[in-house]
């Protein structure tokens, strides 16, 4: 376990975040939240700061905060995942806390087909670390088991800003049928990006969420290119599979969007990221050249070739801009 404050851990940019409501990821139990409900929590949004703004119990803080306690013990407030998952690291965030936030905080974590109750079993995975005032807190964890819930414990009290928790789906492909088209990219599926030359404006992450963009925020962007080339992302899939149709969204995207997509595909067998980026500018053709349009949904089955079961893809995007959402759908292999 390392701790880093203020400074991103890698986790936070490779990895999912599992705490996400979209996700269906929502708070079941808090020992207190007396100032700020838990579910301000897992809000998407970076917590914010607003001056003079009180409600009937205090000061209005974008987070969860307990009231003091006066009888010993501390604070905990149960999470469920929306997702099953291994979880890779975690942030506590503090932010605009300053007086009030939490001296100390741990996780606990297990796994639970239901609600957890008095018979669950909790397993720590970050022991008690020092926290600071309006800052963050990335903790990695080396723990390879997935969960379903986490609880976070706060010693003695006070308030978090945001509670995320990065990690890698899980899923039981032996109750999938091999004979329905399935979104293999899917994050709920286990997919995630794994590389890409640009994210100026947010990793790529929300390009394999589900339902459509909300905003143009919510997919992924790059910088405006001013030199040749490309920009392209590489794309693991939860599960190898013969790519059938091939769904690109670019809702809210107008004047910035890419002219033109392709994609590639590979069964790739180990290596690393970077011989990923190597390998991948020789993998055969899914999908030809496309012209794209803006805030539209694009869907391409004639046009994807069949070159049989693949592990990864790369799309392509030409010359920049942005995509709200990329599916890939399937038969696993």
């Amino acid at each position: 376990m390392t701790m880093t404050i203020n400074t991103p851990q890698e986790f936070a940019t490779r990895w999912l975040n599992l705490a996400q409501p979209r996700l269906g990821a929502k708070p079941l139990l808090c020992t207190d939240e007396w100032f700020a409900p838990a579910e301000r929590m897992l809000n998407p949004d970076p917590a914010v700061f607003i001056v003079g703004k009180f409600d009937d119990h205090g000061k209005w803080m974008d987070g969860w905060e307990t009231r003091r306690r006066r009888n010993g013990g501390y604070d905990h407030c149960i999470v469920k995942l929306g997702l099953p998952g291994v979880i890779k690291g975690v942030d506590i965030d503090t932010s605009h806390f300053t007086g009030n936030f939490p001296p100390a905080a741990s996780l606990d974590a297990c796994y639970s087909d239901g609600d957890p109750d008095d018979r669950t079993e909790w397993h720590e995975v970050i022991a008690a670390v020092s926290l600071q005032g309006n800052s963050h807190h990335y903790v990695s964890v080396e723990d390879g088991r997935p969960w379903t819930h986490v609880r976070l414990n706060i010693y003695p009290d006070g308030g978090v800003a945001r509670l995320r928790v990065y990690g890698q789906v899980q899923c039981d492909w032996e109750k999938r049928d091999r004979n329905t088209l399935i979104d293999l990219c899917a994050v709920e599926n286990g997919g995630r990006p794994v590389v890409w030359n640009d994210s100026h404006f947010g990793p790529p992450h929300p390009l394999l969420t589900p339902g459509r963009g909300v905003n143009m925020g919510d997919g992924w962007e790059t910088r405006r290119r001013r030199e040749p080339g490309n920009d392209w992302l590489i794309v693991e899939l939860g599960h190898r599979g013969s790519i059938e149709e091939i769904v690109v969204d670019t809702a809210h995207f107008k004047g910035n969007y890419p002219d033109r997509c392709s994609i590639q595909a590979a069964w790739v067998t180990g290596g690393t990221e970077q011989s990923l980026v190597t390998q991948s500018m020789f993998w055969p053709v899914l999908l030809p050249e496309q012209k794209l349009q803006m805030d539209a949904i694009h869907t391409f089955k004639e046009q994807v070739q069949k070159i049989g079961p693949v592990s990864h893809v790369k799309l392509n995007i030409f010359p920049d801009g942005g995509i709200s959402r990329l599916r890939l759908l399937g038969k696993i292999a």
